[in-house]
């Protein structure tokens, strides 16, 4: 590893740099998308039940205690309960676009990662060559052919490593922004049911 990282030189370093932070960015939101895994049809079940007994703060709680984008629209809409339903959605509808920024985060740059890794991979290769070159050319007309075969082999290195690294960027990238855009529309869908329900037993507790 060593030797491949002193033959790439500083571009192999920030290559493999990128590569660390797009791994820690992979993993953070898997991390983060399988902890904000509930089952929401389970979790409206028992709040729709908790409201028909008028138990607001028990409600309060079930959403506190099961931490999702879901759970945190159901809280602000128990928050506002007393307001008209207009009121009340558009209360839900300001936490859904506070919670698509935290699905969204660090997307942006695992993006970047993916798209840069590749070309910083053929910088290295290009000035790698240019070196290969400049030193072949001093031996004049003189010069070892194998020279030039290992310096262009140690330059070509640093292609391939962006390569690896924006591959498989590009693929959990695509997975993480797929799994967003679900959510997001999860989150449309529940923001009228959730409306419907707050203003039907709100309604009921008057």
């Amino acid at each position: 590893m060593l030797a491949v990282i002193d033959k790439g030189g500083f571009i192999m370093v920030l290559i493999l740099f990128l590569s660390l932070v797009a791994t820690v960015i992979i993993i953070e939101r898997f991390l983060y998308f399988r902890r904000i895994r509930v089952d929401e049809d389970k979790m409206i079940s028992r709040l729709r039940a908790t409201l028909e007994k008028g138990h607001y703060d028990e409600a309060i709680s079930i959403c506190e205690n099961n931490p999702s984008p879901v759970s945190n629209l159901m809280k602000v809409g128990l928050e506002h309960r007393n307001y008209n339903q207009n009121e009340i959605r558009e209360s839900i509808m300001g936490a859904a676009n506070l919670e698509i920024p935290k699905m969204e985060r660090f997307l942006s740059a695992l993006g970047t990662i993916a798209h840069i890794a590749p070309l910083l991979g053929l910088l290295g290769t290009v000035t790698g060559n240019i070196k290969a070159f400049g030193i072949l050319g001093g031996f004049g007309t003189m010069g070892d052919p194998s020279l030039l075969a290992s310096g262009i082999s140690e330059a070509l290195l640093t292609t391939a490593a962006g390569l690896i690294v924006s591959i498989p960027a590009v693929i959990f990238y695509n997975h993480l922004v797929s799994k967003v855009n679900h959510n997001i529309i999860r989150l449309e869908n529940r923001v009228n049911e959730m409306t419907l329900l707050l203003k039907r037993e709100g309604s009921r507790g008057i």
